[in-house]
Parts: C-alpha cells; sequence; structure tokens
C-alpha cells in the first residue's frame, strides 16, 4: 500500500475515509484532502542484511533526536514521550544505515497477539526518516507486511539512504525478528522544510 500525504494532518479531529477512483481511498478533513492511498507496486527488494540486536542497541548510542528538538513528542521515536514506541534509530557502526531494537508493546497487538498493521508502519517511519541525508516530513510511504510482528518481542528496524533530489530525499526501512527474518519494508519520500 502507498500512502501520499497530500495536507499535514490535524490531530484529535474525526477524519473521514472515502472511496476514490481505482481502488484508491482518501482521507478527509471535511471537503479537505488530507491523504489518499493506494495499492502500490512492487519495490524493489534492495533491503541490506539485517542488523544484530547488539549492534542495533549500540546504535541508539548516536540517536541524532533531541528531548527539545521537532522530533521530540513524535509517538514513535520522540524522547519525551513515555508512552511510545522508543525507537530511537542511529548509525551503525561500519554501515551506511541506522537500526533500533525495538519491542512492540501488548497494546498494539490484535486478539492473535500480532502488532497491527498501522503500528507497522509507524515503526518504519522513524528509521526511514533518520536514514535520510537530510531531515525532513514524510510525504509518501510504500509499506508491505510479509510476516506477522509478534508483539511482547523484541525486533530491529532499520533505515537506509535511497538517493535525494534536492529537497526530496528517499530512503528505505525494514523490520527484523531479532535472528534476522525480514518481516516488513518500505520506501519513504521525505520533504525537507525551506528554510
Amino acid at each position: 500500500m502507498e500512502v501520499s500525504l497530500r495536507a499535514p494532518v490535524p490531530l484529535e479531529t474525526l477524519l473521514t475515509v472515502a472511496p476514490g477512483e481505482d481502488r484508491e481511498l482518501r482521507l478527509l478533513n471535511g471537503e479537505a484532502l488530507v491523504a489518499d492511498a493506494a495499492p502500490a507496486g512492487p519495490f524493489a527488494d534492495d533491503v541490506p542484511d539485517a542488523v544484530g540486536v547488539e549492534a542495533a542497541h549500540d546504535a541508539t548510542h548516536r540517536y541524532r533526536g533531541d528531548t527539545d528538538g521537532p522530533f521530540s513528542r513524535c509517538f514513535v521515536c520522540g524522547l519525551e514521550r513515555t508512552d511510545g514506541f522508543h525507537v530511537h534509530p542511529g548509525t551503525v557502526a561500519g554501515r551506511e544505515l541506522v537500526a533500533s531494537p525495538w519491542t512492540p508493546p501488548a497494546w498494539a497487538a490484535d486478539d492473535d497477539g500480532a502488532v497491527r498493521p498501522e503500528f507497522v508502519w509507524a515503526a518504519l517511519d522513524c528509521p526511514a526518516t533518520f536514514a535520510a541525508a537530510q531531515l525532513g516530513v514524510l510525504a509518501r510511504f510504500s509499506v508491505r507486511i510479509d510476516a506477522p510482528v509478534e508483539a511482547g518481542r523484541e525486533h530491529v528496524v532499520v533505515g537506509w539512504p535511497l538517493g535525494d533530489d534536492g529537497r526530496k530525499q528517499h530512503a528505505g526501512s525494514a523490520l527484523f525478528t531479532a535472528g534476522g527474518e525480514l518481516l516488513a519494508a518500505a520506501h519513504a519520500l521525505l520533504i525537507v522544510p525551506r528554510t
């Protein structure tokens, strides 16, 4: 599935999902288009080799976020959140990617213990953001989930740069089991804000 953000997503606001053309879904705030979603075509299987749990823990010491920066209240990576996912991707020693361990909480799972897809998407977002050459805001996200993600077990999320075109930054991210099995992957388009 591929989601394109068309406007800032309003918080604490009831939004409407409406069908669009050709299997597309539209997210609306009243009449205003906030995002649209459509089936994504296959993207290249360019996922790098898994990062071990120890290396992922070590990488979090190089996390670029801070307690008062633009991402400090992020649900996934914010250092000011006690109720978030605590994904703090930092550079992996000797590799051109970022990584973080992640243990999904039980409240993020369905009745079968599998992490709900929206939370898998969330966990893949920040590693892509911090892997890009410049920090940007998410504009488009394509995600594939290959296997269930088990709540309560430690996993590793990684992100890597895929290139840039001026203010447009491209990055990938992936979610692995602690043993290195690929569970999900994503491609992100990020836009660097004008200064």
